[in-house]
């Protein structure tokens, strides 16, 4: 019996791609396959990954929160750069004018409700999504946008490149 070194077994992938898509009329050996048992995983340098942060200036009015917000995520987490990478603060900063245009849909306004805790007992307050849109609308954004970072100091991080307003005007010069 001679013996089998790690590279002339064939891992249960090929065979399987060998017998289930092998196209009639053609024989495939899996020899024929190109082999590869892992894809290996590729982090950039910190500094590297870091970069050059842009200012991103949107505009919510007329924008669905949800949707908006996810977008917000994607740009503040940094995974629309092709140097993103998992431990590195690596996103844009963000600046949301006319927070208080942004639209819910259905009956969100009224059933949606915020809650919040002093820390005394008997102390917990609600709000609904239409009343706090008229107090705070800034703060609908930041809590939609929060809930969809990462819940680490990382996270934490990234969300204080958030700045939400609610008018059309902001304090922020071009970068």
């Amino acid at each position: 019996m001679t013996s089998r070194v790690a590279s002339d077994l064939i891992p249960a992938y090929a065979i399987w791609a060998y017998f289930f898509l092998n196209q009639p009329g053609q024989r495939k050996r899996p020899e024929d396959f190109q082999l590869r048992m892992y894809q290996p995983t590729k982090f950039m340098a910190k500094e590297k990954a870091a970069g050059a942060q842009r200012w991103v200036l949107m505009d919510a009015e007329g924008q669905t929160l949800g949707r908006l917000a996810s977008k917000v995520a994607i740009l503040l987490r940094g995974k629309h750069r092709p140097e993103w990478s998992p431990h590195v603060d690596c996103g844009d900063f963000v600046v949301i004018v006319n927070a208080e245009k942004v639209v819910m849909t259905g009956l969100k306004t009224e059933q949606k409700k915020y809650f919040r805790h002093s820390g005394y007992p008997g102390n917990l307050k609600e709000v609904t999504a239409g009343r706090m849109l008229e107090i705070h609308p800034e703060r609908v954004i930041q809590h939609a946008v929060k809930g969809m970072l990462p819940k680490t100091k990382l996270g934490r991080a990234m969300f204080k490149k958030l700045k939400v307003y609610a008018g059309e005007s902001h304090p922020h010069e071009a970068q």
